[in-house]
């Protein structure tokens, strides 16, 4: 968990997916899966954000378009809940989905300066914010790992730009996914305070290395091939 956060830290992401991966080859329904992935998501993503704020790399005009229908949509996917064999094929390609963009956003990053690009378009951002908000709450991937690669392939922001921007969108998506389950489950399982203190450790190293210019990605490259493992596990059941 602690190498995890740090990784995913290191380019302004909480780590849901990891998490999700680790969990899901350890054997965890999503009744365990869910709300620790979006509760180690939110706290990671709250350090992560912390830190690249502090380094000047927060744009609002990067985060409010997609979190004005994300939060929302957020709230109403993690009020609904999906059988194991329905859950496990989902986050499976999903991880698959998410391991393709991992491997795509460590190239386009290499080669992206860190101009702050140009506005994404108003329909478009929120169209892209709530459906990745929804399904980040159905799954608990937190969202950023979709958000991220996205705003660097259509040149919405510069590589530190986007990982402070994916870093609030999966703090402000985990909360409000959490919210959602929260409500519509009578009784949450307990949540190991191992996995949360290896995680915010994890989380405030990572996030430190990234804001100081840390090779992001080669972590990119690591967490991909992770991410592709883990979504074939989960496929195969």
């Amino acid at each position: 968990m602690a190498i995890i956060a740090a990784a995913y830290a290191a380019v302004g992401q909480g780590g849901a997916t990891g998490y999700i991966a680790i969990m899901g080859l350890a054997g965890f329904g999503p009744d365990i899966i869910r709300p620790t992935a979006l509760a180690l998501n939110f706290m990671v993503s709250t350090i992560a954000a912390i830190q690249f704020g502090r380094a000047g790399h927060l744009e609002w005009r990067n985060i409010l378009p997609f979190a004005i229908l994300g939060v929302p949509c957020s709230i109403l996917g993690g009020a609904t809940h999906l059988s194991a064999a329905l859950y496990h094929p989902l986050v499976g390609a999903l991880l698959l989905v998410a391991a393709w963009q991992m491997a795509q956003s460590a190239w386009r990053t290499r080669r992206t300066d860190e101009r702050a690009g140009q506005s994404p378009p108003l329909p478009v951002a929120l169209a892209a914010g709530a459906a990745i908000g929804f399904v980040a709450g159905v799954t608990g991937i937190g969202g950023g790992i979709l958000l991220a690669p996205l705003m660097i392939a259509l040149g919405w922001a510069g590589a530190r730009q986007t990982s402070g921007a994916a870093a609030v969108y999966n703090l402000l998506n985990s909360g409000a996914a959490f919210l959602g389950l929260w409500w519509s489950v009578p009784a949450l399982p307990a949540l190991s305070p191992w996995w949360f203190a290896a995680a915010a450790g994890g989380g405030i190293a990572g996030s430190w290395l990234g804001v100081r210019r840390f090779p992001a990605w080669l972590l990119r490259i690591a967490l991909a091939l992770l991410l592709l493992v883990a979504g074939m596990r989960m496929l195969m059941g």
